[in-house]
C-alpha cells in the first residue's frame, strides 16, 4: 500500500503501530478524535466501499430538543458499491444552510461558539464535489483548532489486513451492531449547552466539545 499526502506528492511509510487507519468521517465524534490524538499519524481509507448510516457522512449535535443528526446527502447513484473516494455530494437540497442553522441554534450560546464559528463557516459555503474532500479538509481544520499536529494521509490501495498499521476501520460506528472490536467510549462528562434539560450525552461530534470547552478540548481528549 503506497500512502500519499492529500495535497503533496511525498510518500509516507508507516513504521509502527502509532499510525492508524480510519474511515473518513464528517465532523467526527469525540471517540474518533481521541484515537487521532493518541497516534502519530492517520491514514484515511478511501478505497473501501461506501457504507450508509455511518459517520462517513453524518455527525450528532446536541440541540434544545435533544440529539440531532446532521447528514450530508450523497448522490443516490453512488451508493452502496462505490468507493468512498468517488462518493459525490448531492446539492439538490441546501443541506449546508440547514446544517449551519442547526449548529448555530444549538451552540450560539455556548462559551466558545464565537471563538470558532468563523473557522468553520467556509465548510457550509464552499461546495466540495466529493464527500472525502469535504471530510479531509474539515479534519485538517479540526486538528488545527485542537492544536494537534498530525499528518493526515490517504490510502492508495485497499488491504484487508495492512501491515504495521493499527487498523481502526469500522471500529467507531453509530450502530453498535456494526462496530468492529472497539469498546464503547467511557466518556468523562463535560458541561454541555443544554445540561439543564438533558443528562450528559457522550460521543457527540467533536464540535460539541470544541464549542463547550474551547482550548481545553485537546486536554479532554
Amino acid at each position: 500500500m503506497s500512502i500519499y499526502f492529500p495535497t503533496f506528492a511525498a510518500k509516507f511509510k508507516p513504521q509502527n503501530m502509532d499510525t492508524i487507519l480510519m474511515n473518513t468521517a464528517y465532523f467526527p465524534p469525540v471517540q474518533y478524535m481521541e484515537r487521532v490524538k493518541a497516534c502519530d499519524g492517520i491514514i484515511i481509507e478511501r478505497h473501501e466501499n461506501y457504507g450508509k448510516q455511518s459517520y462517513r457522512n453524518r455527525c450528532d449535535i446536541m440541540t434544545a430538543n435533544g440529539v440531532m443528526t446532521l447528514s450530508v446527502p450523497v448522490s443516490k447513484g453512488d451508493a452502496p458499491k462505490t468507493l468512498v473516494k468517488d462518493i459525490r455530494i448531492d446539492y439538490s437540497v441546501n443541506w449546508q444552510k440547514l446544517h449551519f442553522k442547526g449548529i448555530e441554534s444549538a451552540y450560539k450560546n455556548s462559551p466558545f461558539y464565537d471563538y470558532y464559528v468563523d473557522d468553520l463557516l467556509p465548510f457550509f459555503m464552499r461546495k466540495e464535489k466529493y464527500l472525502l474532500d469535504l471530510n479531509t479538509r474539515a479534519l485538517h481544520k479540526l486538528l488545527e483548532l485542537l492544536r494537534l499536529p498530525r499528518p493526515v494521509l490517504l490510502s492508495d490501495d485497499y488491504l484487508p489486513s495492512p501491515p504495521d498499521i493499527l487498523d481502526l476501520r469500522d471500529t467507531i460506528h453509530p450502530k453498535p451492531s456494526r462496530r468492529r472490536g472497539e469498546a464503547p467510549l467511557l466518556a468523562r462528562p463535560y458541561h454541555q449547552t443544554f445540561a439543564d434539560r438533558f443528562p450528559f450525552v457522550p460521543n457527540l461530534s467533536v464540535l460539541d466539545l470544541l464549542f463547550n470547552t474551547g482550548p481545553d478540548a485537546a486536554s479532554y481528549l
